[in-house]
C-alpha cells in the first residue's frame, strides 16, 4: 500500500512539474522577448545605425543582452506559470481530485516549490555574475564600433555636417585624411575656412576619435576687422561632435557581487565611512534572486482562487503584488544616499511579504487556516 502512495505521489509530482515547466519555457520566453525589446530600442539603435554592423555582430550583441534580461524574465515568468497552471488544475477540477485522493495542495506543490528554490539560485547567478559580466562586454562591443565608425561617416569626396563644423575629404585611408576642407560657423554664418593637403585623426586612449591634426594648412579666419589669412606647419582641430565620451568603470548596477564586495572592502579601506549605495547593490541582487520563491507562493493560491470565484482578481492582485515588488526596489535605490533609512534592508521586505502570504493562502487553500 505505501509502495503505491509513494508511486502516485511521484507521478503527481511529475505531472505538476511538467505543466509547470511547459508554461514556464512559454512565460519566459515571451517576457525575456520584451524586455529584450526594449533595450533593443534603448542600446542597440546606435549599432543598427552603424553600417560596419553585420548580421553576426547584431546576433552577438543580442546574445550578450540575453543573460541580462532573463534575470528579470524568470521571476516574472515563474509568477505567471504559477498562476496560468494551477488556475487551469482548479478550472479542470483537477485539484479537487486531487484532494479526494487525499493528497494536500502543499503536499502536492512541494517539486513546484522546489523548482522555484532552483531558480533563486539560477537568477542569483545571472544577477551577480552572468548578468553584469555580459552587460559589460556588450559596452564594449557597442563601443567598439561607434570607435571606429567615426572614419567610416567621412565618406570620400562629401562633405559631413557635424553642428557648427562642416567637413570635407577627398581621400579617407583609415585615420589619414587627404585634401581636407574644414568650415565652422557660428549662428549660420562662416568665421573659419581652413584647407590642409594632409590630416590625420587623433583618438583618446579609448581609440575614440577626438581631434583632427592638420598639416601644413592654410586658410582664413573672420577677425574684428574683417578676413585673415592663416597658415602653421600643423593645427590641433578639435570636433566636438565626433563621439569623443571614453570607456567609464562601470557603475554600481553593472557590477557583479565579487565586484561589489570588492569595492566595498576597497571603500572602507581608503576610509570612506558611507558605503550604503553598494550595500543597497549587494542586497538588491542578493534580495531579488528570491523573487521566484515568493511569487510562486503567492502566484499558485491565487490562481485557484481566481478560478475559483470565476473573475480575473487573482491575476490583478497579482500584478499588484508585482508592482509593489518592484516599487520596494526602487524605493530603496532612490533611498541609498540616506543610510539613517537603511534601504539595504528595504529591499528584504517584499520577500517576507510574499512568502508569508503566500504561505498562509496556502494553508487557507488547505482548509486548515
Amino acid at each position: 500500500m505505501r509502495r503505491w502512495v509513494r508511486e502516485s505521489m511521484k507521478t503527481l509530482h511529475l505531472y505538476l512539474l511538467r505543466q509547470v515547466m511547459a508554461t514556464l519555457v512559454v512565460t519566459v520566453s515571451v517576457f525575456a522577448f520584451v524586455l529584450l525589446l526594449g533595450n533593443v530600442l534603448k542600446d542597440v539603435l546606435d549599432l543598427l545605425a552603424s553600417p560596419q554592423t553585420t548580421a553576426g555582430l547584431l546576433f552577438q550583441a543580442l546574445g550578450l543582452l540575453i543573460p541580462f534580461v532573463l534575470s528579470f524574465a524568470l521571476p516574472i515568468g515563474m509568477l505567471t506559470a504559477s498562476l496560468l497552471t494551477f488556475g487551469r488544475l482548479s478550472a479542470d477540477q483537477e485539484l479537487t481530485a486531487i484532494r479526494a485522493g487525499g493528497i494536500s495542495l502543499a503536499s502536492a506543490i512541494v517539486p513546484v516549490v522546489a523548482l522555484s528554490l532552483v531558480l533563486c539560485g539560477v537568477c542569483f547567478w545571472f544577477i551577480g555574475d552572468v548578468g553584469p559580466r555580459s552587460r559589460v562586454a556588450f559596452k564594449e562591443l557597442r563601443d567598439s564600433v561607434l570607435r571606429s565608425q567615426a572614419t567610416l561617416s567621412l565618406g570620400e569626396g562629401r562633405y559631413l555636417e557635424l553642428g557648427s563644423v562642416t567637413l570635407y575629404a577627398r581621400k579617407v585611408d583609415g585615420d589619414l585624411l587627404r585634401d581636407v576642407r574644414i568650415f565652422a560657423f557660428t549662428n549660420g554664418v562662416c568665421y573659419l575656412d581652413l584647407f590642409a593637403p594632409e590630416a590625420e585623426l587623433r583618438r583618446d586612449s579609448n581609440r575614440f576619435p577626438t581631434a583632427l591634426s592638420l598639416r601644413n594648412f592654410q586658410g582664413l579666419v573672420q577677425m574684428s576687422g574683417g578676413w585673415q589669412g592663416i597658415s602653421a606647419e600643423e593645427r590641433i582641430e578639435p570636433i566636438a561632435n565626433f563621439r569623443s565620451a571614453k570607456l567609464d568603470p562601470p557603475k554600481l548596477s553593472e557590477m557583479s557581487m565579487r565586484q561589489l564586495l570588492d569595492e566595498r572592502t576597497k571603500r572602507r579601506a581608503e576610509g570612506v565611512k558611507d558605503v550604503t549605495p553598494i550595500e543597497v547593490q549587494i542586497h538588491r541582487q542578493a534580495a531579488f534572486s528570491f523573487a521566484c520563491l515568493g511569487f510562486t507562493l503567492v502566484g499558485i493560491p491565487l490562481g485557484i482562487r481566481a478560478h475559483r470565484r470565476e473573475t480575473n482578481i487573482g491575476v490583478a492582485m497579482a500584478l499588484l503584488l508585482l508592482l509593489l515588488y518592484y516599487s520596494f526596489i526602487i524605493a530603496a535605490q532612490s533611498l541609498d544616499t540616506k543610510p539613517h533609512w537603511y534601504p539595504q534592508y528595504l529591499l528584504w521586505i517584499p520577500n517576507l511579504l510574499f512568502q508569508g502570504a503566500g504561505v498562509y493562502l496556502i494553508r487557507r487553500a488547505d482548509g486548515r487556516a
